[in-house]
């Protein structure tokens, strides 16, 4: 069975200001494309289909013309949540959608029931996992310490127990939005990683042929059955150096994995420039940026005059400017935000407690500062949610 995986589309989602629905349309017909070129037998979508739970007009419009376009090829697609959409927003009219062969996985309950395709080697079982955000999840998970290793464990349980029930041989490809121990993030996801608590090890996917993940937005490979898509489109200059591309995965009768990176459309280029303001405008080797998106940081001591239309003289397109002087680390001039760049937000308060009381929280205290964060973001999700 061929399979294209993709994930992280962000419909309605801007690259710094510049209004990306149309690239974001260009690749919507890319990806019909591949299917229809490529004799694509599933589509899976690995979440974040849309940027936040109440996206756009344009954005649900784009959406629901790529359902229709993929159920037109007739084409089986199955999709769930990320955390950046709304669950219950997106899984309206499942039942009915699914009748087209475009299948919704939303609701936590449902982890442990399949779409099940056959193709001439016999069934394919496709579970979806949505976003599983631990404070919510817990009980109905049944696990007593919200964890997000924790509640996709428990939803692999159900994964593996069903699967045990089906006929020898059943093949079963796993979707989830997580993050899996050993990915590479970029600036442009939305934190789910306070702390590092919810990382979670390649290892939760043990028993199933392949893990389709969506939610860390480079193109990566965990194990050769456990991969990451990324999104079809850069979000932040983070991602100057990705390779946007989608897996295409052929799925042997035995359970063999082949993988193959379909590389998407590029509206622009990135480009990340640092100098002083006149090495920029002057520096020859800089020419091949001049039509690009650019991220220009300056060096200068002292902040230049009107460096912004300067830049757009010679690069049109600079959409972000840093001011980063170079000065010594321990220069008292160092701005706050250059010290805490890197840092999570758990880090930062370690480092708060041990400014105020001179010695650093212990492990009881660091518990109870992750359980704040975790609290908060469960908070700001159902809130979300709830618009």
């Amino acid at each position: 069975m061929r399979i294209l995986h993709t994930s992280d589309w962000h419909l309605g989602r801007a690259f710094h200001r510049v209004n990306m629905l149309g690239a974001q349309a260009e690749f919507i017909g890319h990806l019909v494309t591949t299917v229809r070129e490529r004799g694509v037998d599933a589509v899976v979508v690995s979440g974040d289909v849309y940027d936040r739970a109440v996206p756009p007009l344009a954005a649900v419009e784009l959406y629901d013309d790529v359902l229709h376009r993929l159920a037109d090829l007739g084409v089986p697609t199955v999709m769930i949540s990320g955390n950046h959409d709304s669950a219950r927003r997106l899984g309206v009219g499942a039942g009915l959608i699914g009748r087209a062969g475009i299948h919704l996985r939303t609701e936590p309950s449902a982890s442990g029931t399949p779409v099940v395709l056959s193709d001439p080697h016999g069934d394919v079982a496709f579970y979806g996992l949505p976003y599983l955000e631990p404070a919510l999840v817990k009980d109905e998970f049944g696990v007593e310490k919200a964890g997000h290793e924790a509640v996709l464990a428990a939803a692999m349980h159900r994964v593996r127990a069903d699967l045990a029930t089906r006929a020898p041989g059943t093949r079963s490809v796993v979707l989830a939005h997580a993050f899996v121990t050993g990915g590479e993030a970029s600036d442009s996801e939305r934190d789910i990683t306070v702390g590092g608590v919810a990382a979670v090890p390649a290892g939760v996917f043990d028993g199933v042929d392949y893990a389709a993940l969506g939610h860390l937005h480079g193109c990566q490979t965990i194990t050769e059955r456990v991969r990451y898509s990324g999104s079809p489109l850069a979000y932040s200059f983070s991602e100057t150096d990705h390779r946007k591309s989608m897996w295409l995965v052929d799925l042997g009768a035995d359970g063999f994995v082949a993988a193959e990176r379909v590389d998407c459309p590029v509206p622009r280029a990135l480009a990340r420039i640092r100098g002083t303001l006149e090495d920029l405008l002057a520096d020859p080797q800089l020419a091949r940026h001049e039509e690009a998106w650019v991220e220009a940081t300056l060096t200068d001591p002292v902040r230049p005059a009107d460096p912004m239309a300067r830049l757009t003289e010679r690069f049109p397109h600079t959409l972000s400017l840093v001011f980063d002087p170079e000065r010594a680390p321990d220069d008292p001039d160092v701005s706050y935000a250059r010290r805490l760049a890197g840092r999570s937000d758990q880090e930062i308060a370690e480092d708060f407690v041990a400014h105020v009381r001179g010695a650093g929280p212990d492990a009881r205290e660091q518990g109870v500062l992750r359980d704040a964060f975790d609290a908060v973001r469960a908070d700001e999700v159902v809130r979300e949610v709830a618009r």
